[in-house]
Protein backbone atom coordinates (compact mmCIF):
# COMPACT_ATOMS: atom_id res chain seq x y z
CA UNK A 1 0.00 0.00 0.00
CA UNK A 2 1.60 3.15 -1.21
CA UNK A 3 0.31 6.66 -0.65
CA UNK A 4 0.32 9.84 1.38
CA UNK A 5 -0.56 9.71 5.09
CA UNK A 6 -2.16 12.31 7.37
CA UNK A 7 1.32 13.41 8.44
CA UNK A 8 2.14 14.55 4.90
CA UNK A 9 4.83 11.94 4.25
CA UNK A 10 4.72 9.47 1.39
CA UNK A 11 5.53 5.81 1.91
CA UNK A 12 8.42 6.31 -0.50
CA UNK A 13 9.96 8.79 1.98
CA UNK A 14 10.58 5.93 4.39
CA UNK A 15 11.85 3.38 1.90
CA UNK A 16 15.21 1.89 2.76
CA UNK A 17 17.96 4.31 1.82
CA UNK A 18 15.52 7.20 1.28
CA UNK A 19 17.47 9.37 3.75
CA UNK A 20 21.22 9.71 3.53
CA UNK A 21 23.49 9.75 6.58
CA UNK A 22 23.80 13.51 6.22
CA UNK A 23 20.03 13.93 6.54
CA UNK A 24 19.97 11.78 9.72
CA UNK A 25 21.94 13.89 12.17
CA UNK A 26 21.74 11.57 15.19
CA UNK A 27 23.53 14.09 17.40
CA UNK A 28 20.91 16.73 16.61
CA UNK A 29 18.10 14.22 17.10
CA UNK A 30 19.53 13.16 20.46
CA UNK A 31 19.81 16.77 21.60
CA UNK A 32 16.22 17.51 20.57
CA UNK A 33 15.01 14.44 22.46
CA UNK A 34 16.97 15.52 25.57
CA UNK A 35 15.43 19.00 25.41
CA UNK A 36 11.94 17.56 25.00
CA UNK A 37 12.46 15.19 27.94
CA UNK A 38 13.78 18.02 30.12
CA UNK A 39 10.70 20.11 29.39
CA UNK A 40 8.04 17.42 29.37
CA UNK A 41 9.36 14.99 31.98
CA UNK A 42 12.12 16.51 34.14
CA UNK A 43 13.86 14.36 36.74
CA UNK A 44 12.80 15.58 40.23
CA UNK A 45 15.69 17.06 42.21
CA UNK A 46 15.04 14.65 45.08
CA UNK A 47 15.26 11.63 42.80
CA UNK A 48 18.46 12.96 41.24
CA UNK A 49 20.00 13.32 44.74
CA UNK A 50 18.97 9.76 45.67
CA UNK A 51 20.61 8.50 42.48
CA UNK A 52 23.81 10.37 43.31
CA UNK A 53 23.84 8.92 46.83
CA UNK A 54 23.12 5.42 45.55
CA UNK A 55 26.02 5.80 43.12
CA UNK A 56 28.23 6.77 46.06
CA UNK A 57 27.55 3.31 47.51
CA UNK A 58 29.11 1.60 44.50
CA UNK A 59 32.47 1.18 46.24
CA UNK A 60 33.63 -2.31 45.29
CA UNK A 61 35.51 -2.71 48.56
CA UNK A 62 32.37 -2.14 50.63
CA UNK A 63 30.90 -5.09 52.45
CA UNK A 64 27.11 -5.16 52.54
CA UNK A 65 25.70 -5.43 56.05
CA UNK A 66 22.66 -7.69 56.09
CA UNK A 67 19.66 -6.78 58.22
CA UNK A 68 19.42 -9.59 60.80
CA UNK A 69 16.88 -8.03 63.19
CA UNK A 70 14.13 -5.43 62.74
CA UNK A 71 11.80 -4.80 65.66
CA UNK A 72 8.97 -3.95 63.24
CA UNK A 73 9.08 -7.54 62.03
CA UNK A 74 10.89 -9.66 64.61
CA UNK A 75 9.91 -8.21 68.00
CA UNK A 76 6.91 -8.97 70.18
CA UNK A 77 4.90 -5.77 70.77
CA UNK A 78 5.00 -4.33 74.28
CA UNK A 79 1.60 -3.61 75.81
CA UNK A 80 0.98 0.05 76.51
CA UNK A 81 3.92 1.25 74.41
CA UNK A 82 2.49 3.77 71.93
CA UNK A 83 5.61 4.71 69.93
CA UNK A 84 8.40 2.22 70.62
CA UNK A 85 11.83 2.88 69.11
CA UNK A 86 12.75 0.81 66.09
CA UNK A 87 15.62 -1.54 66.82
CA UNK A 88 17.80 -2.70 63.92
CA UNK A 89 20.77 -5.05 63.78
CA UNK A 90 23.02 -5.32 60.73
CA UNK A 91 25.83 -7.82 60.29
CA UNK A 92 28.72 -7.98 57.82
CA UNK A 93 31.24 -10.69 58.72
CA UNK A 94 32.56 -9.88 62.18
CA UNK A 95 31.08 -6.36 62.22
CA UNK A 96 27.71 -5.88 63.91
CA UNK A 97 25.83 -2.58 63.95
CA UNK A 98 22.98 -2.12 66.44
CA UNK A 99 20.81 0.95 65.80
CA UNK A 100 17.84 2.40 67.66
CA UNK A 101 15.73 4.79 65.56
CA UNK A 102 13.55 7.16 67.61
CA UNK A 103 11.68 10.39 66.99
CA UNK A 104 14.70 12.18 68.49
CA UNK A 105 17.33 10.58 66.25
CA UNK A 106 19.66 7.59 66.12
CA UNK A 107 21.55 5.77 68.86
CA UNK A 108 23.87 2.95 67.95
CA UNK A 109 26.87 0.82 68.69
CA UNK A 110 29.42 -1.05 66.61
CA UNK A 111 30.80 -4.42 67.57
CA UNK A 112 33.65 -5.04 67.87
CA UNK A 113 33.86 -1.65 69.58
CA UNK A 114 36.06 1.02 68.07
CA UNK A 115 36.09 4.43 66.43
CA UNK A 116 34.38 4.84 63.08
CA UNK A 117 32.91 7.43 60.77
CA UNK A 118 29.24 6.84 59.95
CA UNK A 119 27.32 8.50 57.15
CA UNK A 120 23.54 8.39 57.47
CA UNK A 121 22.28 8.50 53.89
CA UNK A 122 18.69 9.63 53.84
CA UNK A 123 16.84 10.24 50.60
CA UNK A 124 17.17 13.65 49.00
CA UNK A 125 18.53 15.29 52.15
CA UNK A 126 22.22 15.86 52.58
CA UNK A 127 23.65 12.98 54.57
CA UNK A 128 24.48 13.31 58.24
CA UNK A 129 27.99 12.47 59.37
CA UNK A 130 28.34 10.80 62.77
CA UNK A 131 31.38 9.59 64.70
CA UNK A 132 31.58 6.46 66.82
CA UNK A 133 33.75 6.73 69.93
CA UNK A 134 36.33 4.17 71.13
CA UNK A 135 33.49 2.06 72.55
CA UNK A 136 31.76 2.05 69.14
CA UNK A 137 28.88 4.25 70.36
CA UNK A 138 27.30 6.91 68.15
CA UNK A 139 24.29 9.21 68.21
CA UNK A 140 22.55 11.45 65.70
CA UNK A 141 20.20 14.33 66.46
CA UNK A 142 17.88 13.98 63.47
CA UNK A 143 15.91 10.81 62.70
CA UNK A 144 16.11 9.71 59.07
CA UNK A 145 13.07 10.61 56.98
CA UNK A 146 12.13 8.16 54.27
CA UNK A 147 14.64 5.64 52.94
CA UNK A 148 18.02 5.55 54.67
CA UNK A 149 21.22 3.53 54.80
CA UNK A 150 24.37 3.66 56.90
CA UNK A 151 27.90 3.76 55.50
CA UNK A 152 30.59 2.96 58.09
CA UNK A 153 34.34 3.39 57.81
CA UNK A 154 36.21 1.52 60.51
CA UNK A 155 39.94 1.74 59.84
CA UNK A 156 40.41 0.03 56.48
CA UNK A 157 36.91 -1.50 56.37
CA UNK A 158 33.96 0.02 54.55
CA UNK A 159 30.56 -1.41 55.45
CA UNK A 160 27.26 -0.32 53.92
CA UNK A 161 23.82 -1.33 55.18
CA UNK A 162 20.91 -2.07 52.93
CA UNK A 163 18.37 0.72 52.42
CA UNK A 164 15.36 0.78 54.76
CA UNK A 165 12.35 3.02 55.15
CA UNK A 166 12.33 4.92 58.45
Amino acid sequence: MNGTHDDGFDDDDFAEGAFSDEEWDTGLLEEELRQAAAILDPVPAGLRQIAVEAYALRDVDARIAELTFDSLVDAIPVRGETDPPRMLTFRAGEVTVDVEVTAEGLIGQLLPPGPARIDVLSGPRAHARLTADDMGRFTGDAPPAGPFALRLRTGEDLVVTEWLRA
